[in-house]
């Protein structure tokens, strides 16, 4: 048992985890810059009323999950906390420093770590990562059919094409409170069915019982009034609107009543991104939703914004078990195409030249510097994945190398000013993987 281990509800990512994730990142990267969404980055920590506002005091979030810190010296006293998600951490920066100015909608792009403090479950992390997008300052209903889309043309960069889009709309201000009275009436006359957790949730946020996973409510929720019939007219005209630009994008859907956002600030159109047949939590892979009350709740002017958060650790379960499932592997761009050895172990000299001069055409190659046998260093590169090995001072003449390839144990002398371009040949003629 090692002396120290990575704290409870954290993991290391080894580099051989880090393959997926870095495709997955290079993707979210790639897609953000060509949908005009530019990167933020915003502190790991926040005053704490920042989340308590813009999550919501009768979250879980709040209640069970916030991580808060305690600052133990200095003049500061205001308590801060992790962030537990982005958006509320990106509209105090939109709000502080006047993004209210330039041209609207301002489209913001962060990828990074979140942390929530509740017990570690499967796949629920302490420390866990999320793909944040946010567009403020457009109310029209295109804006969320972009995002959707983008959210459904990043999960098929990543082979995850069975993973569907949910939307949902729970209205506004002027239409919310009539279907709220509806609802809970209904749910007040089925209340001796209800779990202990959900009579609790039926007096503080009676909206989000609609997407509990409990069987008992599932069965309730068959039969619950649906939004969709309380919508005023601007909200079903909203809605509409959405599927219309959805459906002119070829953009699949389903409509799920479950979908839904319990605080006031949220508005209109709510969605998630499910993978069907996943059990229990590990379904859902991210969501959003149009949250038109959030900046002003933050102390900025009334602003329209839509966004969403991806689950970058479930994507990357969901990726592994594609690959186990027989998709396409993912090539490690760390794996060298040749390993520089020496039949001279303390010749590091010549060895590194050559893998720097070789670095320099654009190539990954790895110098083996150990001062030990040809035979270890051969079989360091094999075990290191690398497709060749370049034997250097192997009985040739000055300027030739031998060139090894270590898949068909052949092998045969190269110039050394031909090493380069003979390399880049054989690298693209295979293909990654």
């Amino acid at each position: 048992m090692p002396t120290f281990q990575a704290p409870r509800g954290t993991r290391d990512l080894l580099p051989a985890d880090r393959v997926l994730w870095a495709r997955a990142e290079a993707s979210l990267r790639d897609l953000a810059a060509r949908y005009g969404y530019r990167e933020i980055e915003t502190p790991l920590f926040e005053a704490s009323a920042v989340f308590e506002r813009g999550v919501g005091a009768v979250t879980d979030i709040v209640e069970k999950e916030l991580f808060r810190v305690s600052p133990s010296r200095g003049e500061e006293r205001e308590p801060w906390a992790l962030r537990p998600e982005a958006t509320a951490g990106i509209v105090r920066a939109y709000i502080e420093h006047g993004l209210h100015t330039q041209p609207q909608p301002v489209r913001l792009s962060l990828y990074g770590a979140m942390f929530r403090y509740d017990r570690p479950q499967a796949g629920r992390y302490r420390q866990f990562y999320q793909w944040d997008i946010e567009a403020i300052g457009d109310a029209g209903p295109a804006i969320d059919a972009e995002i959707i889309e983008l959210g459904s043309r990043f999960y098929r960069s990543l082979g995850l094409a069975m993973v569907e889009a949910r939307l949902n709309t729970i209205g506004d201000p002027v239409c919310r409170p009539g279907y709220l009275k509806a609802l809970t009436a209904y749910y007040q006359t089925r209340i001796g069915e209800f779990p202990d957790l959900a009579r609790t949730r039926l007096v503080s946020n009676p909206l989000r019982l609609l997407d509990s996973k409990d069987p008992a409510m599932v069965e309730i929720n068959r039969h619950a009034p649906s939004m969709w019939d309380h919508l005023c007219d601007p909200c079903a005209e909203h809605f509409a609107a959405v599927r219309v630009h959805l459906d002119a994008l070829g953009i699949p859907y389903r409509l799920s009543p479950e979908i839904v956002r319990g605080l006031d600030y949220y508005t209109r159109t709510t969605f998630e991104f499910v993978r069907p047949g996943a059990e229990g939590q590990q379904d859902a892979l991210g969501g959003g939703g149009r949250y038109d009350g959030l900046v002003e709740l933050l102390g900025g002017k009334p602003t329209p914004a839509i966004g969403f958060a991806l689950g970058m650790d479930r994507i990357v379960h969901a990726m592994q078990e594609a690959t186990a499932e027989g998709g396409a592997a993912s090539a490690d761009a760390a794996v060298p195409i040749a390993v520089i050895v020496g039949a001279d172990p303390d010749d590091t000299v010549t060895r590194l030249r050559i893998a720097t001069d070789l670095r320099a055409t654009g190539l990954a190659v790895r110098a083996d510097l150990a001062r030990r046998k040809l035979g270890r260093q051969l079989e360091a590169a094999v075990r290191d994945g690398a497709r060749y090995a370049v034997i250097v001072g192997d009985e040739l003449p000055d300027g030739l190398v031998q060139l090894r390839d270590l898949g068909a144990a052949s092998q045969k002398p190269v110039a050394v000013s031909a090493l380069a371009a003979l390399l880049r040949r054989k690298a693209s003629a295979a293909g990654p993987g």
